[in-house]
């Protein structure tokens, strides 16, 4: 069975396409191994493009999926594009790092950033068989409506990886926007310290209690960030 005819399931660390194929939205039929050696080089986009949203709680190892994902894409010899939020510099501006230490070069994205031109002007410089979107929640509404279009209207998938709520338990922005428009969407699991899953976080000030005000974004002091299941949150909160 040839490239084109085979299909691939995505379970968070594999490609997250199938054919049949697209160039410039035109459906393209083809086989053997040049097909192959075209996928390859990344030299068709995917008529099944899709917009995924992988969300969770706080350290849950949403960068190491990222970058494990985007490996297997390179790995296989086609290239990617990755993008990361301009005011996360936490790593150094322009890179997506993870806390078990692997970490990449990325471009970046603030309010400001038009996403649909951004990922135009890199697949304009040659191939790229899918956009991978770290710290998602900073994305605006308006932004997340340009991954659309680069999904529908340019044929290439797009990846995000984000927080779903705040310290509050208040959706962010960007978040909400994905979770009404991905295709796709995947949870990303830790735990509570009770066992059972996270989903909320909360932010501990220098008392060591859980704070129930503050900006929403606050960059860094991951020591002070807590993941927890809701009743424990709740405890937390209104204790």
């Amino acid at each position: 069975m040839g490239c084109v005819a085979a299909q691939t399931r995505w379970s968070g660390h594999h490609l997250p396409w199938r054919p049949p194929l697209c160039l410039s939205g035109r459906a393209i039929k083809t086989q053997g191994t040049d097909a192959c050696a075209r996928l390859r080089a990344g030299l068709f986009h995917s008529a099944m493009a899709k917009l995924y949203f992988n969300y969770s709680t706080m350290n849950a190892g949403k960068s190491t999926i990222l970058l494990q994902a985007s490996h297997n894409y390179i790995e296989r010899g086609m290239q990617t594009f990755l993008v990361t939020a301009r005011l996360d510099d936490r790593a150094g501006a322009g890179r997506i790092a993870s806390r078990i230490g692997i970490g990449a070069q990325a471009a970046c994205f603030d309010a400001t950033t038009d996403m649909q031109a951004l990922i135009a002007n890199r697949l304009a410089q040659g191939a790229c068989a899918c956009v991978f979107i770290d710290e998602a929640q900073f994305l605006t509404t308006d932004q997340v409506w340009q991954l659309v279009r680069v999904v529908d209207d340019l044929c290439v998938p797009v990846m995000c990886y984000g927080l779903r709520v705040d310290f509050m338990g208040q959706l962010f922005p960007g978040s909400a926007a994905l979770l009404a428009l991905a295709d796709e969407m995947r949870e990303i699991r830790t735990i509570c310290h009770c066992g059972k899953k996270a989903t909320m976080v909360v932010r501990r000030g220098p008392d060591g209690r859980a704070m129930r005000g503050g900006d929403q974004v606050q960059i860094g002091g991951n020591e002070t960030y807590v993941s927890l299941c809701r009743r424990h949150w709740r405890e937390a909160m209104e204790g």
